[in-house]
């Protein structure tokens, strides 16, 4: 039976609030997907290919397009991998691999699911990964315009008080907060034509955030998951969807026999309206995406 015969689907996004006109972006992440699976038939590495694609895009938050922490040194980004096949592999805090999807996957073959901060990044340098591009202009300049414009009333982060960042603050240099925040996953949900799921995302972190900050691409159930009926992503604010376990829970909506659309829509009512919050599935039957804001997305299925 070809890779084809039983039919498959890709689904990415660039992240909820995300300008729709980096829609080319998914669709680019996509089609590579697509490439894989013909290839490969293998779910995971398809979502992997597609993650790839947006970490090689300066528009995104992730890789070689991840935020400047407030210091406008510090890079800090997440990842993760999951699949049907037992797969399961994640980064946090990693601060100088130029794919850390890749790393991500290297963590599924290790006897660990989780590794941070400089662990993660020596890890890197024994496997061979090459290390993160020099911070660029593009990175640079969107650094610089969140620092010109200081915080006043808004909160930095929605559901946030701005006053805790100033009581937690741990970096050498003066707080200086912006009024808005980078705070964009990228990634990629896969039904191969064998019947089995992947999912995989990546991240560059949040502006503002506290030096050490994990959002929820890192963490199983929250950002991500992937089981028998199909694999939910989530973007938005970490905070918030951590505190739902998002993916996991709209994962259970399917359980309950809730269709895609239906199941998406429920998960994303949970977070506050004023937070960019957005989800993307594959199911059996389905492929699907929902958000409360823009959010650019490619889909193929086939």
């Amino acid at each position: 039976m070809s890779n084809t015969e039983r039919g498959f689907a890709i689904v990415t996004h660039g992240g909820a609030g995300e300008p729709l006109e980096y829609s080319d972006g998914c669709a680019r992440a996509a089609q590579r997907g697509y490439e894989i699976i013909i290839d490969t038939g293998d779910a995971l590495e398809a979502a992997i290919a597609a993650v790839m694609v947006f970490e090689e895009d300066e528009r995104f938050n992730a890789g070689t397009g991840a935020v400047l922490c407030l210091d406008g040194a510090t890079i800090e980004m997440d990842a993760s991998i999951m699949d049907t096949r037992g797969r399961l592999g994640a980064i946090a805090g990693v601060r100088d691999v130029r794919n850390p999807i890749l790393l991500a996957r290297a963590v599924a073959d290790t006897p660990h699911v989780l590794l941070a901060g400089e662990g993660a990044d020596r890890l890197a340098r024994a496997l061979g990964m090459e290390p993160a591009k020099p911070i660029s202009a593009a990175q640079r300049e969107k650094h610089e315009k969140l620092l010109k414009q200081l915080a006043g009333s808004v909160p930095v982060m929605p559901g946030i008080d701005n006053r805790l960042f100033e009581r937690f603050w741990n970096y050498k240099t003066p707080l200086q907060l912006p009024p808005s925040a980078a705070h964009d996953t990228v990634g990629a949900v896969v039904r191969g034509p064998d019947g089995h799921f992947a999912v995989a995302g990546s991240t560059g972190g949040s502006a503002p955030s506290l030096l050490g900050r994990v959002g929820d691409t890192a963490i199983m159930g929250c950002g991500f998951y992937a089981g028998p009926l199909g694999a939910i992503a989530a973007t938005g604010v970490g905070e918030h969807i951590v505190r739902h376990m998002l993916a996991r829970t709209v994962y259970g909506y399917v359980e309950q026999g809730m269709p895609l659309q239906q199941a998406l829509r429920r998960g994303i009512d949970l977070i506050d309206r004023d937070v960019d919050t957005g989800l993307i599935a594959v199911t059996r039957t389905e492929a699907a995406s929902c958000s409360n804001t823009h959010m650019p997305t490619g889909l193929i299925e086939k």
